[in-house]
């Protein structure tokens, strides 16, 4: 079987079929790679570094010696590492074992990608590489942020359950979930565990708008089958939750972050003493510790006398006066960054809510939403 080389779109798609291996070292995948792809590093860290000096050195025949060097000893277990990946990967045929097609790539798609795909070819896997390698893929998802897209926004106050609401949406409607995306929950309070790095959150974040995209197209697409096509054709919608820029450590691409602040909101409007019920119930069983430490990132901006008060409501086990302090704090920011938008008035819906409830609320904005087209 002959290797095909495929443009970065069509890559894509049959990715979604068919297990993806990237062949770059264990320190460049663990940095940022194409979602689902499997890690296969032809060379460890170290003896990429080697054969990279005796590329720059001496001579790309020098290199390609020191890379066989490496690479013979491993050829077995390369082909055995793929073959029980292909069989356990989710997309493959176990009734008629006929899946048995990889896609594999590199950081340029030179070298790396070429030697492992000239071993599982002869092996005999349909083997597929990606023109560019890796580096092309990071310039789609680049791209993937350029374009229009139209959204809606779940807007409200610290405390007014916007993920669960757009949780809830998400079994309606498209979603992309941006906090989940990034591990964390968007405030000094909000770390849930490691962040990616900035380049695979973006990776993560092209896919979920790839994902979005491709599951509307596949609902219209069935909605034609027994109706006809009209031309009067409306964009389909994708709700996120009003986030800034910066999501802990990680930042929304600019060019999308600009469509979102463009973007309708729907501002669940909820009464400010059930908020606080609302995360004094959440926070307080989060280990005292952090939640000193979170008040402590925040000290600057929060004012010394304030975050006094509150860490010394935290371990008087005050929780409702010290979330009460801190929930201001956070009212008067989002309330900031809320009306620091162009065109507020055209794009703000403020939909009164009696409380933290998910499904009523997500009726209200829903139907809200339907009046509004």
């Amino acid at each position: 079987m002959a290797i095909q080389k495929l443009l970065i779109e069509d890559f894509i798609q049959l990715a979604k079929q068919h297990p993806v291996f990237d062949v770059r070292s264990p320190g460049e995948y663990l940095h940022a790679h194409i979602p689902g792809a499997y890690s296969l590093p032809l060379f460890t860290d170290e003896e990429r570094a080697v054969v990279g000096t005796a590329y720059k050195k001496q001579s790309r025949e020098q290199a390609i010696k020191a890379g066989l060097d490496y690479f013979g000893p491993k050829m077995r277990k390369m082909v055995e590492e793929v073959e029980s990946l292909v069989k356990k990967h989710p997309t493959t045929n176990h009734k008629q074992q006929t899946t048995n097609t990889v896609l594999v790539h590199c950081w340029r798609g030179g070298m790396r990608s070429a030697g492992v795909a000239w071993l599982l070819d002869l092996y005999g896997f349909k083997v597929y590489t990606l023109v560019g390698g890796y580096k092309t893929y990071r310039k789609w998802v680049r791209q993937q942020f350029e374009k229009e897209y139209s959204f809606k926004i779940i807007g409200g106050h610290t405390g007014s359950g916007k993920t669960l609401v757009l949780q809830q949406l998400a079994q309606q409607h498209p979603t992309v979930d941006l906090e989940a995306l990034a591990n964390h929950k968007g405030s000094a309070f909000g770390g849930m565990g490691a962040q990616p790095t900035q380049e695979m959150f973006e990776n993560l974040l092209a896919k979920a708008l790839l994902d979005t995209g491709s599951r509307i197209l596949d609902k219209e697409a069935s909605a034609t089958d027994s109706k006809p096509q009209t031309t009067n054709h409306k964009p389909q919608t994708i709700w996120l939750e009003d986030e800034s820029q910066r999501i802990g450590n990680l930042q929304i691409p600019m060019p999308l972050w600009y469509t979102m602040r463009k973007s309708p909101v729907y501002f669940l409007d909820i009464p400010f003493e059930e908020r606080l019920n609302y995360i004094t119930e959440e926070y307080s069983k989060t280990e005292k510790e952090k939640l000193v430490n979170a008040a402590m990132r925040i000290q600057k901006r929060l004012g010394g006398l304030e975050t006094k008060n509150a860490i010394n409501h935290l371990l008087e086990d005050n929780y409702r006066e010290s979330f009460r302090i801190l929930l201001r704090y956070y009212d008067k920011w989002y309330q900031k960054a809320l009306y620091n938008r162009e065109n507020i008035a055209a794009l703000l819906n403020k939909i009164p809510c009696s409380g933290v409830d998910t499904l009523v609320n997500t009726q209200k904005i829903t139907a809200w939403q339907s009046a509004m087209v």
